[in-house]
């Protein structure tokens, strides 16, 4: 496609100083640091996954969370998951919880006066605004019918899935992803579904002949995904079998936006618990092809589908091309699929860091971000396994597990700085769900982790780091209000390129904040912003000074910026 691009854009507006050098700042990697930061916060949640003995399928999945602006305010909200009890038990009504940011390092929960006190067996997460009136809206995923939640602007929601025509079809639906196949400016969804399972088709199985045990996944029969076109006027069609993505072997629990081929047309990408993973290209006529198997994603290095559970994508080698990591079942290690450039994918971790320190580890959230903000995606990765006792058959694997995190050293390689990073990350947790964002506003990426019934986790990014960034925050005017799929590249002074599309989803029913947040290291300015949007629509901003929130327009270009200060350190006006 033709794209049109505008003449750069120079504006001076309230908060942003352009191309004024500041005193140097030291490296900041090794001075970060993670702190438990719930109980200060008040973040006081636990997930119930409504075990009691039965042994159902769902009790084992977890869920997801979120970091969202639902009151447009400026500053990060939190949405858990929850699951609920199952008929036959005892107890107060379980609800998945919203959080509302109070600008102090706290939160208060507001499910209720929010309208979201609805119960469910929650799983995931997707925050967007559908309807392109300015809110985010919420999809959450559940066991038996997931639910649409209109944001309406007064700090309410109204469920809408009715009226929208969102439920969809499947009985285990798991992580959601909100994005414009079709690029006509209004946001499509689509829903990673497991396995076929009710509780009146749940199944016995067993380990020792007698006592019933979890069922693995072979035991049931998957799901398609599903996809929900968004029709403009609120509602939505399904679209699953005309797009050519029907699949109903797929077993999928995340979901990752990507352009595979770099041709403008957004791709999405499938992890699938013991089936090959799939990669569906967007063949711009409103329809998909599946390449996984011949991008050589599919499976790992021996040709075996792996049980795959999170997944992200992003341009981790500088290369100019997305490249994936999926989190798998212990004695799998993670996947890390590097884009070769040719429509192959090659994985590193066998011979990295990454393989060699997550082989015992069973990996559900995981996710890219720069939590060091030296300009290179580092890995995250939310740990947990899913069975209590399996200590007991393999000594060397426990139920709950450490994080983590693993640090990009120069684009191909990663080291494993999780014991570097403080005491709570070396708490061990049976992680599920993960996402990113900066909740407490002063520029670097917290961590936001949902735990298998148990409390959530939030690991506060602290530490005196010096390093500089910018944060772009896109609003779309032809394209959806989110600009969810618009290609965002900054450069650096020496003229490196870190760039990343505005997604939803990823990780594992999870999402992290959509306003994209690159590392500068000790620069003191970007270069230059350049924003590619789904409609076609280049805009280009010249030099930007660092720590600053940048509002970007699509067709108008700079529209405002708001300094952050780093820890310690405040920039000239």
């Amino acid at each position: 496609m033709r794209r049109r691009a505008l003449r750069p854009v120079v504006v001076a507006v309230a908060g942003l100083t352009l191309g004024a050098p500041g005193p140097a700042a030291p490296d900041g990697a090794a001075r970060v640091q993670f702190n438990s930061g719930a109980r200060h916060a008040r973040l006081d949640f636990q997930h119930t996954s409504g075990a009691f003995g039965r042994k159902y399928l769902p009790e084992t999945t977890g869920s997801g969370c979120a970091f969202f602006d639902y009151d447009n305010d400026g500053w990060l909200d939190i949405f858990l998951v929850n699951s609920r009890r199952f008929p036959g038990q005892s107890g107060e009504p379980v609800y998945s919880a919203l959080f509302r940011n109070t600008r102090d390092g706290k939160f208060r929960n507001v499910t209720r006066e929010a309208g979201l006190a609805v119960e469910m067996y929650g799983i995931g997460v997707a925050a967007a605004d559908y309807d392109n009136d300015g809110w985010t809206d919420l999809y959450v995923t559940a066991v038996g019918g997931s639910r649409l939640f209109r944001n309406l602007g007064n700090g309410r929601f109204a469920d809408a899935t009715e009226k929208a025509g969102a439920r969809g079809p499947a009985s285990f639906p798991t992580s959601a992803m909100f994005f414009d196949y079709d690029r006509d400016g209004h946001l499509d969804l689509v829903v990673a579904n497991y396995v076929v399972w009710t509780i009146d088709t749940d199944l016995f199985c067993t380990l020792d002949g007698t006592s019933k045990s979890y069922c693995t996944p072979e035991s049931y029969r998957g799901e398609s995904p599903t996809l929900l076109r968004n029709r403009g006027d609120g509602t939505f069609e399904d679209v699953t079998r005309k797009a050519g993505i029907w699949s109903p072997t797929s077993k999928a629990l995340g979901v990752a936006l990507l352009d595979h081929d770099d041709d403008g047309w957004p791709d999405f990408a499938l992890a699938n618990d013991t089936e090959p993973n799939q990669l569906f290209r967007n063949n711009g006529d409103g329809t998909f092809t599946e390449v996984g198997t011949v991008a050589g994603m599919a499976f790992d290095e021996r040709g075996v589908a792996r049980a795959g559970m999170g997944i992200d994508a992003a341009d981790y080698s500088g290369s100019g091309r997305t490249s994936l990591v999926i989190g798998n079942f212990s004695n799998e290690m993670i996947g890390l699929y590097h884009n070769e450039g040719n429509g192959l994918y090659v994985d590193d971790a066998p011979t990295s860091e990454v393989g060699r320190a997550s082989l015992l580890t069973l990996a559900f959230g995981v996710f890219f971000f720069d939590y060091d903000l030296d300009g290179l995606f580092d890995i995250f990765a939310a740990n947990g396994h899913v069975a209590d006792d399996i200590n007991t058959v393999q000594p060397a694997v426990t139920y709950a597990q450490p994080p983590h995190v693993f640090r990009n050293v120069d684009g191909r390689r990663f080291e494993n700085v999780t014991a570097e990073l403080g005491a709570a990350l070396q708490q061990p947790v049976v992680g599920r769900g993960a996402a990113n964002g900066d909740f407490d506003n002063d520029g670097d990426l917290d961590v936001l982790v949902n735990t298998n019934n148990g409390r959530a986790v939030l690991y506060r990014n602290d530490g005196g780091n010096r390093n500089r960034f910018i944060r772009v925050k896109t609003i779309g005017t032809q394209s959806n209000r989110d600009g969810i799929g618009a290609r965002v590249a900054v450069t650096l002074p020496g003229g490196r390129t870190s760039w990343r599309l505005v997604h939803t989803g990823s990780s594992y029913g999870s999402q992290s904040d959509i306003a994209l947040t690159f590392g500068l290291g000790p620069h003191h300015k970007a270069e230059s912003i350049e924003v590619v949007w789904p409609s076609g629509q280049i805009d280009r901003i010249g030099e930007v000074v660092a720590n600053q929130v940048v509002f970007v327009k699509e067709g108008e270009g700079l529209l405002a910026a708001k300094t952050l200060p780093r820890q310690g350190e405040k920039l000239e006006p």
